[in-house]
């Protein structure tokens, strides 16, 4: 059966996009093996969002972060698949397929992430992967 996602993801993924709100991230829980539903939203950063995530279940995650130097910073967006160290192997293997399922919503991001735990998800490597990612990166020269 597939994934059912909650409507009010889809309102949640635009408020993160939009430059016209605060949220910066989104954060999505299984309320069961067939349900997805907004599990919280912030103005904070990764720190804020990577709280939610826990070593027994399975999450997916969404970050408006900026990247880029003073000539040429812009908006950038990231998506974690969250998937705990202690979450059995069956349900492990159900996040490939239902993360088709969040992708019909969460469209548009730079990079993907694949995350087991909070090494994954440091905002060093977050960071360098975006700015990887990005192309140029025109700076003054420093």
């Amino acid at each position: 059966m597939a994934l059912q996602l909650s409507s009010d993801i889809a309102s949640a993924y635009q408020d993160v996009r939009s430059d016209k709100t605060d949220t910066r991230w989104l954060y999505l829980k299984y309320d069961d093996n067939k349900t997805l539903s907004l599990g919280g939203t912030g103005s904070g950063g990764l720190d804020e969002l990577a709280a939610n995530f826990s070593p027994t279940e399975r999450a997916y995650g969404y970050l408006r972060v900026t990247s880029g130097d003073d000539l040429s910073a812009r908006a950038k967006f990231v998506f974690i698949a969250w998937v705990g160290e202690k979450v059995s192997p069956l349900a492990k293997a159900r996040v490939s397929t239902d993360k088709a399922f969040v992708k019909e919503v969460i469209k548009d991001f730079a990079i993907e992430v694949h995350a087991t735990d909070e090494d994954d998800i440091q905002e060093e490597k977050i960071m360098a992967a975006v700015k990887k990612a990005g192309g140029a990166n025109y700076g003054d020269g420093h």
